[in-house]
């Protein structure tokens, strides 16, 4: 794509002693009878929570955009979180780079073709699609959507334990260590 690349500041160090510190940000394909729809999700390394997300039948900087802004409107902009992505041009493009700036966010970025730089969020996508969707016929991308949605908000966050978070789900570890 041409676009400039942000330095790797995360350097497969996947640990985060707090909330806020370290954020990870990527896209998966999901089929469907109506053809691909597009997830984007933000996920924060310290209780591997889905903090944002965003689905869309289109994989463009605003479906990034999109995710990463729930994720700050959930966390109510922190400053200051390194935020890494791979190389894709959504992340690369100047509506997502702004978007870092203007909330005062560290943008970082996977060497070229390495998925071990951001294997949290491969992680979270292999999971979701071995117990959410593999097997399942998604006949439109608008069933898909609700199975994804109540995957993340109703099982994944709250339900889904974590050898990362001493066993507890990603809920149950920020109520415990936020208390």
């Amino acid at each position: 794509h041409g676009l400039p690349v942000s330095e790797n500041l995360l350097k497969q160090d996947f640990y985060a002693s707090g909330p806020n510190q370290k954020w990870v940000d990527d896209i998966t394909y999901l089929r469907t009878g109506e053809g691909w729809l597009y997830l984007a999700v933000v996920i924060d390394l310290w209780s591997r929570s889905v903090i944002g997300w965003s689905m869309s039948s289109r994989m463009t900087a605003q479906l990034a955009c999109d995710a990463l802004q729930m994720a700050l409107w959930r966390r109510k902009c922190p400053e200051n979180v390194i935020v890494h992505t791979d190389r894709g041009g959504q992340y690369c493009s100047t509506d997502y780079q702004s978007l870092l700036k203007r909330h005062n966010l560290r943008g970082s970025m996977s060497a070229r073709g390495c998925c071990y730089d951001n294997a949290c969020a491969e992680s979270f996508f292999h999971t979701l699609k071995v117990e959410c969707i593999h097997g399942e016929d998604f006949v439109s991308r608008e069933i898909m959507r609700t199975a994804v949605f109540n995957y993340i908000e109703c099982d994944y966050n709250r339900w889904r334990r974590h050898s990362a978070c001493g066993g507890l789900s990603p809920e149950q570890f920020e109520n415990q260590n936020l208390a």
